[in-house]
């Protein structure tokens, strides 16, 4: 039965924001520069911690590697949204494209939750074992923990993607979204959506909480050795090489957990798109802001390479 919905639907149309007409101009060009910006962030990140031999430290690496995410988390979805948003009318998506959608969507989100959680992993090591940081985070150490933040990524996208588009849909379904979401695309659903829907929802709900326990853990840690310290400036020292990584987890976490986890009765979906487009356009620019503006070893860095490629400075 699914596969014969499989091949009789041609497409979804995603509705985007093309029920709120007055907003859809606006909305463009906040999105296309927030977008840019996202780009040229995450990018000088990845340039800065590449050439910059006082930023080859795990630290950076998994710094790197996040921006990395970021970029390709942004451009799986902003392309789309902003062509949505360019046209009046809702846009059709494959149900081959809507689901590769998806796939990625989840692939570099949970990665991202791994990711955030090797950082702060890092940050506890260097600051409570400080002897034994070059054992636990050597090189290969710190790949085989990016490389299962891949992994982890990979095996749950394929379950939650598998599970989603195996069920039947109605036809020419609409998606009240910009994206192809998990819960956006699971209540088209036109038969066992239910069940689905628990399973999908535990799993997400398993994946976002068990790295932020990881990382809470590590930070009350972090914590105590920083009080143990008598000296007023060592604690500031230390909790300033934490202070970013700990809003970007605050950001990231946060707005996952208010659209993920908070009760789906009583939901708009205004409401619910609106806090979509804060972490899939937002946060991916802010990250690259935080640790440019909170970390001064990446200012200087910055400024290191802007008076390198322009000696009169």
């Amino acid at each position: 039965m699914a596969r014969e919905n499989h091949t009789t639907l041609p497409e979804f149309l995603l509705l985007g924001f093309s029920d709120l007409k007055a907003l859809q101009g606006p909305l463009f060009w906040v999105v296309l520069l927030v977008y840019l910006v996202t780009l040229l962030g995450n990018s000088l990140i990845i340039l800065l911690t590449q050439v910059s031999p006082a930023l080859h430290s795990p630290m950076y690496f998994f710094l790197r590697q996040l921006s990395v995410v970021e970029l390709l988390y942004t451009t799986n979805i902003m392309p789309r949204t902003l062509a949505n948003l360019a046209s009046p009318h809702p846009q059709a998506i494959s149900f081959q494209g809507c689901a590769a959608q998806m796939y990625i969507f989840i692939v570099l989100g949970i990665s991202e939750c791994c990711l955030l959680t090797a950082m702060a992993y890092d940050r506890y090591v260097a600051i409570c074992q400080p002897l034994h940081y070059s054992t636990l985070l050597s090189p290969r150490a710190c790949m085989a923990m990016v490389g299962t933040s891949w992994l982890t990524g990979i095996i749950t996208a394929t379950t939650h993607a598998s599970l989603i588009f195996s069920l039947p849909f109605a036809s020419h379904p609409i998606i009240p979204h910009f994206l192809c979401d998990i819960l956006p695309v699971l209540r088209l659903a036109s038969a066992r959506k239910h069940r689905s829907e628990i399973s999908v929802m535990t799993a997400t709900v398993v994946f976002i909480m068990i790295p932020f326990s990881l990382i809470v853990t590590s930070y009350i840690r972090i914590l105590g050795a920083i009080l143990a310290m008598a000296s007023t400036q060592s604690r500031r020292k230390v909790f300033s090489t934490c202070s970013s990584h700990l809003l970007v987890v605050s950001l990231f976490f946060g707005t996952a957990s208010i659209t993920y986890i908070r009760p789906q009765a009583g939901s708009s979906v205004t409401t619910d798109r609106v806090l979509s487009l804060f972490y899939t356009v937002v946060t991916p620019m802010l990250n690259p802001i935080i640790y440019t503006l909170r970390n001064k070893d990446v200012r200087r860095a910055l400024q290191h390479l802007v008076k390198r490629q322009s000696p009169s400075l």
